[in-house]
């Protein structure tokens, strides 16, 4: 029994948290800052004013997670971000096989639940910033549901809030809306009539009950739909709903402060939209159809943008600008919106993509007046053009775990962020980040900083690539498909064919021009074959001109003409078609108007599993193999296929592949890291899609880790990327190893190693 005497106004509970970091936001930015930072040992206090983590990707709002892949529907092969937010999507593959956006959640939370070092602070908001000088002192907070106020003080602090709450509190410098094309020299920057920020989006779900249901609209929802909405024709009712990203409206407004007003808006569309979708009569599919659900706050693409050191340009993604400090990469298209969203008279977008995958440079992840001040997710330093291609959430997801293990380093070196940029700082960054299975462009992950490189290395096996089993059927060229093959190449190969009629077959040799990206866009050879009606072969010489790359094998499209396809599947192999695809880049080919400082090229791009086959070839075995897939490449380049597969595979027939690494005396080690292959091409959207593997099939799924001859762990099940394996405390090792198994059926692989 509580009793309180009258008395005058009271104060709230006030709770006082100090930590290291601090994140204000809990969406997946921040979520990965904080889970970053905690498993490099740093004290996080991780304050989100939303009662559940995720934010755009969680059931609240249901959008899937993208990021370089773009649905795969760009030439960004094998770009999927790594790291944290790979972990998340490889688990949500197995557990969320239906795309159910509320698992998401409990994957998130659970992800966050197993970090000791952080402290969670769900329907709680940032309101006030006590400032020391140029740093963040302590924040204020407020969480409605316990009526406590929370004064969290830290040496750092992280603004992943979106509408960046932090940044505007503590006086940093930031932008909202679009710069006029000259000061970065952007001819993409939009003008008054496109407008200057994106809308927001609200979302909803329908669903088939198996009988008629009427619907009777609100009194408040939009009417006249066919003369307000230019785009009603697009309203595909067998979607139901979940797809319509382009709901979106607000660009005209102030995305902060009128947010209210732009939700207000936008339920009047979507119960307008499906008032139209139900009872015009145009959709008799929409009959046994109900409305499941509607969100209740909208998807926010843009507010403010803070600035930091630099600010990312156009130039920065087209041009795939190569600074010293990029430590993360992004490869979404420039996307950017009209301003009137659903009542615009143009497309719901515009997307153009650059060639390949670009960097993010670390200058761009802090302020660069707030000494102590992160800066994430949507907030990134990057110009409004810019931000249209670095916005979405798994390239902010990947900033997110930069800028927690940015924040670990600058605690233990106690030094600033701008300190941590210099040339002699970065490269700990860039060591510590690919040591997790994050990707940094153009860097060695395992040469720096790992004890394997002292160590003697054999293998069992290695797998010599020098065809592919003809097993799998035939694939009518109703479009040019192509082979990637890793060069250097000088061979000749035969590729079984099949004519309905006397023909000609035209092949064309293309690279990239340049190296690392998978766009082929340089004619290296056209050859012709005059084929005769039925099965037969054709032996297609091979060159990259000495180049260290990967080789298009591109058989255009003939009709009258299929070629063989094997169901084997390899590390860095894999077949594409010249094609758009419908959620991206509806052409085969991206056309860039005049001046507008983007390319024209063609879009090769995959088709998923299982219907994604590559192409079947034999070689004479006199030659030598096409590519080996050598133990050298455990120790070094990037852990995943770039320019080449950059994988060890060991060979068909072993099943039980082993690798050893000895030392010529004993050493003092931690800790084992295999880095497996997840198969980085595949998107892995969260929410929606169905994806063919639970457990991606190139991974090593179960073994044994033996140190001096002893069995120190065993795995099965293994679902990751990334592999930790600790070795026994207290001593030293002078010999590993590693036996290793594939249960789906496919060669032993792994893209690296790591003793630390």
């Amino acid at each position: 029994m509580i009793l309180e005497d009258a008395t005058g106004p009271r104060d709230l509970k006030t709770v006082d948290l100090e930590a290291d970091l601090v994140v204000a936001g809990g969406g997946l930015s921040g979520t990965c800052a904080a889970i970053a930072a905690a498993r490099e040992g740093v004290k996080v206090v991780l304050v989100q004013d939303r009662p559940v983590l995720g934010g755009n990707a969680s059931s609240e709002i249901r959008l899937w997670i993208l990021g370089a892949t773009s649905h795969g529907g760009n030439n960004n092969r094998w770009a999927r971000e790594g790291g944290i937010i790979n972990e998340i999507l490889l688990e949500n593959q197995y557990r969320n096989h239906g795309g159910n956006p509320v698992i998401v959640d409990t994957i998130i939370q659970d992800w966050v639940a197993r970090e000791d070092n952080i402290t969670v602070l769900l329907n709680t908001v940032v309101f006030h910033a006590e400032m020391d000088g140029s740093r963040v002192k302590k924040v204020h907070a407020f969480n409605s549901q316990n009526g406590t106020m929370y004064h969290l003080q830290g040496a750092y602090f992280a603004d992943s809030s979106g509408d960046g709450i932090l940044v505007h509190l503590s006086g940093a410098a930031y932008r909202m809306g679009a710069e006029e094309a000259s000061e970065f020299d952007e001819p993409m920057a939009p003008g008054d009539d496109y407008g200057a920020l994106l809308g927001h989006s609200l979302y909803f779900y329908s669903k088939d009950v198996g009988h008629p249901v009427d619907y009777v609209a609100p009194d408040f929802a939009l009417r006249d739909v066919e003369k307000l909405i230019p785009r009603y024709k697009n309203f595909i009712a067998s979607e139901q709903g979940c797809s319509l990203w382009w709901i979106e409206w607000g660009g005209r407004l102030d995305t902060i402060h009128q947010s209210e007003q732009i939700k207000a808006e936008l339920q009047k569309i979507v119960y307008g939209v499906w008032d139209y979708i139900k009872n015009s009569g145009n959709f008799p599919e929409s009959a046994n159809l109900t409305l499941e659900w509607v969100g209740t706050i909208p998807g926010k693409r843009e507010s403010r943008r803070a600035e930091g050191d630099y600010i990312m340009r156009q130039r920065d993604i087209v041009e795939q600008i190569a600074h010293e400090d990029n430590v993360s990469h992004g490869g979404w298209s420039i996307d950017l919106h009209p301003a009137d969203g659903v009542y615009s008279q143009r497309g719901g977008c515009n997307q153009y993509h650059a060639k390949g995958a670009y960097g993010i440079p670390f200058r761009s992840m802090y302020s660069r007046n707030i000494d102590n001040l992160f800066i994430n997710g949507r907030l990134l330093s990057a110009s409004h053009v810019a931000f249209g291609s670095t916005r979405v959430m798994a390239t902010s997801s990947a900033v997110g775990q930069a800028i927690g293990t940015a924040a670990s380093l600058c605690i233990k070196q106690k030094i600033s962020p701008r300190a941590l940029a210099r040339s002699e700082n970065i490269r700990l960054l860039k060591n510590r980040l690919s040591s997790n299975g994050h990707y940094v462009p153009l860097y060695d992950a395992l040469a720096e900083d790992n004890l394997a490189q002292g160590a003697s290395l054999s293998v069992s096996s290695e797998r010599a690539l020098d065809g592919l089993p003809h097993d799998a059927g035939w694939k009518p060229l109703v479009a040019d498909y192509a082979q990637l093959l890793p060069g250097p190449l000088d061979h000749i190969i035969s590729v079984p064919v099949m004519a309905e009629m006397d023909t000609e077959l035209t092949v064309e040799l293309r690279l990239a021009q340049k190296a690392g990206n998978h766009t082929p866009d340089e004619l290296v050879k056209s050859i012709s074959f005059a084929l005769s009606q039925g099965e037969g072969h054709i032996d297609i010489p091979l060159t990259t001109n000495g180049k260290a790359q990967y080789l298009f094998v591109c058989f255009l499209k003939n009709e009258h003409v299929s070629v063989g396809l094997s169901n084997a599947l390899l590390s860095g192999l894999i077949a594409v078609k010249k094609c758009g695809l419908k959620k991206v880049s509806t052409q085969a080919r991206q056309e860039a108007p005049e001046g507008m400082g983007v390319d024209s090229f063609d879009f090769w791009v995959p088709e998923r599993r299982p219907a994604g086959k590559l192409i079947a070839f034999s070689s004479d075995k006199q030659q030598k193999p096409l590519h080996v897939f050598a133990k050298e490449n455990l120790l070094k380049g990037p852990l995943r296929p770039t320019s080449g597969p950059n994988a060890w595979v060991a060979a068909w027939e072993d099943k039980e592949a082993t690798l050893s690494l000895e030392w010529p005396k004993p050493i003092n080690a931690k800790t084992l890291i295999l880095y497996a292959d997840c198969d980085y091409d595949h998107p892995l959207e969260s929410v929606q899609y169905h994806h063919h593997d639970r457990i991606m099939p190139h991974l090593v799924h179960e073994g044994e880790i033996l140190a001096d001859g002893e069995v120190i762990a065993s795995f099965s099940g293994n679902r990751q990327a990334v592999l930790r394996f600790a070795l026994p405390e207290g001593g030293t090792v002078q010999r590993l190893e590693a036996h290793l198994r594939n249960t789906q059926g496919q060669p032993v692989a792994l893209l690296g190693l790591r003793v630390e």
